[in-house]
C-alpha cells in the first residue's frame, strides 16, 4: 500500500480502479504532396477546424457555467484567422493538412509559452485543440475520457477543459493528474462538478491500469492498492462528511455564532440558479468578462449590459452582489482594448490599468450597473481588479462617483503591494476583496497552470496567508470589510483558517458552499484563530495544512 502526495483541489473521497485518459495524438508524418492536391488538403483542414470548433461550442452549451466560457475560448483558438492562414500557407508549399495543422499550432505554442505566465497558461488548451483537429484529419479516435461500463478513477497527464466539463460523476468517481495546479481550469471545473480530484501528482501516469486507488481530494493523498482497513477508514471519513453536509444549513457561521457570509462566484446569469440552490447569501464575485468576450472587436452596448447585470441582481433580493468591472488584458486580450505587443502581458496593461486607459468603456459599464440596480432591493458593490496602490483606488472611486454610482466601491487585492499598503488603499475605498489566485502568482512568480510550480500556487503557503492577514487587519482597523473571492475560499479547511485570519466573507463556486458551511459549523471562532496562527507559523504549505488540521481536529 503506497501513499502518494499531490495537491487536493476538490473535496471528497473516491475509491476505484484506474483508467487512463486516451493518449495524445501522435505527430503526423512529414509527407510532401503535389501542387494539385493543395486545394483539397486546405479544404480538409478548414472542415476539420470548423468541426472541432463546433464540437467544443456544443460541449460548452451542454456544460454551461464556467465550463462554457472556457470551451468557447478554445473554439475561438481553433478558428484563429492567423493560424488558419498559416495552415493554408504550409499546405501550399507541400504539406499535408494534418502536418500543416500540427506545425502551425506548434509555432503558435512556442509564442504563447514565451509570452508570460498568463498566455503560457493557455498552452494546454491549445494542445488539446491541435490534437482534436489532427485526430479528425487522421481518422483516429479523439484523445479523451475512456469508455467504461463500471465507475473508475480517471488518471491523466492533464485534463483538457473539453474533457473535464462533461465528465459523468456517475462513472468518474474522481480524477488524478500529473500536471496542473489548485487554480488550473481542470481544478476549477472539478469543484464545479463536485468530483474529488488531486493534481500535480508526480508519477501519476505510471499508475497501472486497473489498480485500485483511493483519492482524497481534501488533503491531496492518493493511496495505491489500499488494504481493507484503509478503505474502511476512507469510507468512514466520507460518510462523516456527508452527514456534516446534511446537518449544516442557513447562513455561514462558526459553531459559536461568528457570522461568515458565504457568497458565490458567478460568470453570468447562467450561474445564478446553482448559486441560489446552494444557499449562497449573495454574490462575492460577478465576473463581467463574459459580455465582452462575445465580440473582441467592440464593447457591448449599455443596454445589453444593463439587461445582463439586472438578471443577476434580481436573483438576490436583500442580498449582497459584488461586481468586478471588466478584467481585460494578459490572457483575456480584447482587440479594442488591449495594447500592442508587450514583453510580459501579465505584468503590463491589464485590469484597472486597461480601463483607465479607456475611460469611456469604464464609464459605460459603471452607468449600466447604476441603471441595472435602480429600484431593486439589493446591496450592490463594485470593485476594480489589479489595484496596485492608493492612486489606483482613488482613480476608480472617482470614476464611480462621476458615473453617478451609489454602490459601495472596493478594490481587489491581487498584487502584493496592495496587501502591504492595505490601510492606504482603504482611505479611498470601502472594502477589499482578495483574489488569491493572482495574489499567489504575483507573490511567488508561479504560473497557476504549470504543474512544476504547483507547490508555490498552493494557497496554504504561509507567505500568502501573511498577506491575507495584513489585508484583514487593515480592514478591521479601518472599520471596513475584507473578503476572499479566490479559489482558496472553496477549501473547507482553509476557509476556517481564513476566518481565523479575520476575513469577513468567503466567495466560491456554488458547489463548494455546502462543504464550507459544514466545516465552519463544526468549529468555534477561537479554534479558527488558533488554526490560522498555527498555519502562519509553519514552514511550507503542507506543514501549514497539517498544523491547521491538527488544531481543528484536536490532535
Amino acid at each position: 500500500m503506497d501513499k502518494l502526495q499531490g495537491v487536493g483541489v476538490s473535496h471528497g473521497v473516491a475509491v476505484g480502479q484506474v483508467r487512463h485518459m486516451g493518449t495524445a495524438v501522435l505527430e503526423p508524418p512529414a509527407r510532401q504532396i503535389d501542387a494539385e492536391e493543395a486545394p483539397r488538403e486546405q479544404q480538409r483542414a478548414r472542415q476539420a477546424v470548423e468541426a472541432v470548433a463546433a464540437d467544443l461550442t456544443a460541449r460548452g452549451e451542454l456544460a454551461g457555467g464556467e465550463a462554457q466560457a472556457v470551451l468557447e475560448a478554445q473554439a475561438l483558438m481553433a478558428q484563429d484567422p492567423e493560424l488558419i492562414a498559416d495552415v493554408e500557407r504550409r499546405v501550399t508549399v507541400g504539406g499535408t493538412a494534418e502536418r500543416a495543422v500540427y506545425d502551425a499550432f506548434s509555432t503558435y505554442r512556442e509564442l504563447l509559452a514565451g509570452a508570460g505566465e498568463y498566455l503560457a497558461g493557455r498552452v494546454a488548451d491549445l494542445d488539446d485543440v491541435r490534437n482534436r483537429i489532427v485526430a479528425r484529419l487522421m481518422g483516429v479516435p479523439m484523445p479523451g475520457v475512456p469508455d467504461s461500463d463500471e465507475p473508475y478513477v480517471l488518471v491523466a497527464r492533464d485534463l483538457a477543459p473539453a474533457d473535464t466539463a462533461l465528465l459523468d460523476p456517475a462513472l468518474v468517481l474522481g480524477f488524478v493528474t500529473e500536471e496542473g495546479g489548485p487554480t488550473s481550469h481542470s481544478a476549477i471545473l472539478a469543484r464545479a462538478l463536485g468530483v474529488p480530484a488531486v493534481v500535480a501528482l508526480p508519477g501519476a501516469g505510471e499508475l497501472a491500469e486497473g489498480v485500485v486507488v483511493a483519492v482524497d481530494g481534501a488533503n491531496g493523498e492518493v493511496v495505491v492498492d489500499p488494504d481493507e482497513a484503509e478503505r474502511e477508514r476512507l469510507v468512514r471519513v466520507a460518510a462523516e462528511h456527508r452527514a456534516a453536509l446534511a446537518s449544516a444549513s442557513g447562513p455561514g457561521a462558526t459553531s459559536d455564532g461568528h457570522k461568515v457570509p458565504l457568497l458565490a462566484n458567478v460568470g453570468g446569469p447562467a450561474d445564478v440558479a446553482a448559486a441560489v440552490e446552494a444557499g449562497a447569501e449573495g454574490v462575492g464575485l460577478f465576473r463581467t468578462e463574459f459580455l465582452f468576450l462575445d465580440d473582441s472587436e467592440r464593447a457591448p452596448s449599455e443596454e445589453k449590459q444593463v439587461a445582463a447585470y439586472r438578471a443577476v441582481l434580481e436573483a438576490f433580493p436583500e442580498g449582497r452582489v459584488v461586481v468586478r468591472v471588466l478584467d481585460a488584458g494578459a490572457d483575456k486580450p480584447l482587440a479594442f482594448l488591449s495594447p500592442g505587443e508587450e514583453p510580459n502581458p501579465a505584468l503590463g496593461v491589464r485590469g484597472l490599468r486597461t480601463l483607465l486607459d479607456h475611460p469611456e468603456v469604464l464609464r459605460t459599464q459603471l452607468t449600466a450597473l447604476a441603471r441595472a440596480a435602480e429600484g431593486l432591493p439589493v446591496y450592490l458593490e463594485v470593485m476594480a481588479p489589479m489595484v496596485a496602490d492608493r492612486a489606483d483606488a482613488r482613480a476608480f472611486a472617482d470614476a464611480c462617483r462621476e458615473a453617478g454610482l451609489t454602490a459601495k466601491v472596493g478594490a481587489m487585492v491581487e498584487i502584493p503591494s496592495a496587501a502591504l499598503r492595505a490601510r492606504s488603499v482603504l482611505q479611498e475605498v470601502e472594502f477589499l476583496s482578495l483574489g488569491t489566485n493572482d495574489l499567489a502568482q504575483y507573490t511567488f512568480a508561479a504560473d497557476r497552470q504549470v504543474g512544476a510550480v504547483a507547490r508555490l500556487q498552493d494557497p496554504w503557503q504561509p507567505a500568502l496567508l501573511d498577506l491575507v492577514a495584513l489585508s484583514a487587519e487593515a480592514a478591521k482597523a479601518e472599520g471596513k470589510s475584507c473578503g476572499v473571492c479566490g479559489e482558496a475560499a472553496a477549501d473547507p479547511l482553509l476557509a476556517c483558517v481564513l476566518t481565523g485570519l479575520g476575513v469577513t466573507s468567503l466567495s466560491m463556486g456554488a458547489s463548494a458552499i455546502p462543504h464550507v458551511r459544514a466545516a465552519l459549523a463544526q468549529h468555534t471562532f477561537a479554534q479558527c484563530e488558533r488554526a490560522a496562527s498555527a498555519a502562519r507559523a509553519a514552514d511550507g504549505a503542507e506543514r501549514a495544512r497539517q498544523a491547521a488540521r491538527a488544531v481543528l481536529s484536536g490532535e
